[in-house]
């Protein structure tokens, strides 16, 4: 623990009686009413939680139980441990997400990238050619930005633009982006799609949203509760984005470029089809780390 961390530790007001706590001690309550809650993961929640309401990285507790912490911090992780179990993300409470090699802002108004996510990421290494080439990138439904910035911290001679239909987004993305240093290739823009735009891309990226409006009310309270209902809901059978799309891709895309897509597990076959309906040819899919299928890997037809 450095010298800073433990005088933060020392500096909290006395001026009302409290029970003396240690990290040890408090750690384990929390996890004991997360792991009664059914909260997945409750130790891990609690240590990350713990750990953002004294300032220190997420490792920095290990070896640090018996020492004791203040009244603020006490406040501040009961407040937070309040939020968890109410189902609220710990990446939202902590307003922060690691995606890919990248740390990033989260809001209210984004998704909160998954892991499954970075599937696209491994496709595009796998399907875009050398790391030093000059791939031009967009990101339809932006986000965080965590698509684009992902590809473009691979990619150093690689430009992007993303879009997003929310202004709250898109002030959010460039904010990932100067926190990350690639505010000098990485462009954002709100619009609907592409609508507007006149040039074409090598590397499209896209997780719209897929899920069937009647599903929403049955997805995990952290999802249903807390993710913005836009990122969500893909219409009655979770396609009404991915025909739109279709329609609007082969006028982006560069000859020999190649759109990746992101789909619920059960959509291969449908979204394929659609893709076809429109000249499009899915070369291949990959899958998650869970095995399912995540990532469509999609070109201009002959």
């Amino acid at each position: 623990m450095s010298q800073d961390q433990r005088a933060r530790l020392a500096a909290f007001p006395t001026d009302k009686p409290v029970d003396p706590a240690t990290i040890g001690a408090v750690l384990a309550d929390a996890a004991r009413r997360l792991t009664a809650a059914g909260i997945d993961q409750p130790r891990l929640d609690a240590r990350i939680l713990l750990a953002h309401a004294l300032g220190m990285p997420g490792n920095g507790l290990y070896g640090q139980e018996e020492q004791d912490i203040g009244v603020t911090v006490r406040d501040d992780f009961e407040t937070a441990i309040s939020r968890r179990l109410n189902r609220e993300p710990v990446s939202r409470i902590i307003g922060s997400r690691g995606f890919w090699s990248l740390d990033l802002e989260l809001t209210a108004a984004a998704l909160d990238p998954r892991p499954d996510s970075e599937t696209l990421i491994e496709a595009v290494l796998a399907h875009a050619g050398p790391r030093e080439t000059p791939i031009r990138v967009l990101d339809l439904g932006t986000g965080t930005g965590c698509l684009l910035l992902s590809v473009l911290a691979e990619y150093p001679e690689a430009t992007g633009l993303g879009i997003d239909i929310s202004p709250d987004c898109v002030s959010l993305a460039i904010r990932n982006a100067a926190a990350n240093g690639l505010a000098e290739r990485a462009s954002f823009q709100i619009g609907h799609w592409d609508e507007g735009l006149h040039t074409i891309f090598d590397v499209i990226m896209c997780n719209p949203p897929y899920i069937p409006t009647a599903t929403i009310a049955d997805l995990a309270p952290e999802v249903r509760d807390h993710e913005p209902r836009g990122a969500l809901d893909g219409g009655p059978d979770g396609l009404d984005c991915y025909r739109e799309l279709a329609a609007r891709f082969p006028r982006r895309l560069s000859e020999n470029g190649h759109i990746f897509l992101e789909i619920g597990h059960d959509q291969h076959a449908d979204v394929t089809r659609i893709m076809a309906e429109n000249a499009l040819v899915t070369a291949t899919v990959r899958q998650d780390l869970g095995g399912r299928d995540r990532c469509l890997i999609i070109r201009c037809g002959a």
